[in-house]
């Protein structure tokens, strides 16, 4: 059965980035989540955030701006 929840730990690994980064989406409200003992994130609001934001820079979580490709 696939996984229905991730830890803030498992979604920075899925993400390829750290703990810290995933609490300021989080927190931000760019990444919806629930506790459960602690944050827990559902596996489609994951696919939720990832679709929203494909094509876009979400490294600054204060300034997401369209990805400019360089040519």
């Amino acid at each position: 059965m696939a996984e229905l929840l991730y830890t803030v730990q498992d979604v920075s690994k899925l993400l390829k980035t750290n703990e810290t980064y995933v609490r300021k989406l989080i927190k931000k409200g760019l990444l919806k989540a629930m506790v459960l003992g602690r944050l827990k994130v559902r596996a489609s609001a994951l696919e939720e955030f990832l679709a929203k934001y494909e094509g876009y820079d979400v490294t600054d979580v204060d300034n997401i701006k369209k990805m400019e490709i360089a040519e």
